[in-house]
């Protein structure tokens, strides 16, 4: 077997057999909204509200909130967990750590009113509250990543006159890469499903399409929001998961 073959077979999920599984589950969910929607005789308020204008426009402002949210998460955290790593900063470590626990725990439409009755609404506040809540992942998976790396690579990196800085980026980072990619993937997958909530900051996003079904008891308009999240967070799932397998480090 060649050396290609044992690496897509060590890596979860990554098999040749597999690896199309979920964009034809996606293609297939899709499918079935459009021909369910599709076989209905819409009134005037189903068709104004799954207008393609209006349903591509939320999804737009979705995306836009996931993947705003999920680089600042990104930049936030990974910078923070590392510096947690450091011998100066470890005891401080479990008193960040509790803080992120907490900000989870915290039901996110609370930390959305929160921040709306305090800054007010729109999208940046939006973007603030899934940061708080896709924040441990990343955090705690950068930490415990670099935290398992074998001390005796740590120590004969130094004892070849690296640096402590040179250390870190030639041999804890490269080694807590796996760790660290799994908590991105599932802030990713966390801001996917949290951001629909956007919609009562005024945000927009699916969640306003989703909220226009319920408000107006609306079952079609309700299913297309509903299938749009499901199909939007499996095609992040599935991205994730192609960047994760070419990110990780050869021989890992």
């Amino acid at each position: 077997m060649s050396t290609v073959a044992i690496e897509e077979a060590s890596v979860p999920g990554t098999r040749r057999s597999t690896i199309w599984v979920l964009p034809l589950v996606v293609l297939v969910l899709l499918g079935g909204v459009w021909a369910y929607v599709s076989s209905l005789t819409l009134d005037s308020i189903e068709t104004r509200t799954l207008a393609p204008e209006v349903v591509l426009t939320a999804l737009w402002q979705h995306v836009q909130l996931v993947i705003t949210s999920t680089l600042l998460t990104i930049a936030i955290g990974v910078p923070l967990g590392v510096l947690l790593t450091r011998p100066g900063t470890r005891r401080a470590g479990a008193i960040v750590l509790a803080a992120a626990n907490a900000s989870q725990a915290v039901p996110s439409i609370g930390v959305l009113v929160v921040l709306a009755m305090v800054f007010g609404v729109g999208f940046w506040m939006a973007v603030v509250a899934l940061v708080l809540y896709a924040l441990l992942p990343v955090l705690r998976n950068t930490m415990v990543g670099i935290r398992q790396v074998d001390p005796a690579l740590i120590d004969a990196g130094r004892g070849m006159g690296l640096s402590p800085r040179e250390v870190l980026y030639t041999v804890e980072l490269p080694l807590a890469v796996p760790v660290m990619l799994a908590g991105i993937r599932v802030a990713l997958i966390l801001n996917v499903g949290v951001a629909t909530l956007a919609a009562f900051t005024n945000a927009g996003g699916l969640g306003s399409v989703i909220s226009s079904g319920i408000s107006l008891n609306r079952m079609p308009v309700l299913i297309v929001g509903s299938a749009l999240t499901i199909a939007l967070a499996l095609t992040v799932d599935w991205l994730a998961g192609l960047a994760e397998r070419v990110l990780h480090p050869r021989g890992i």
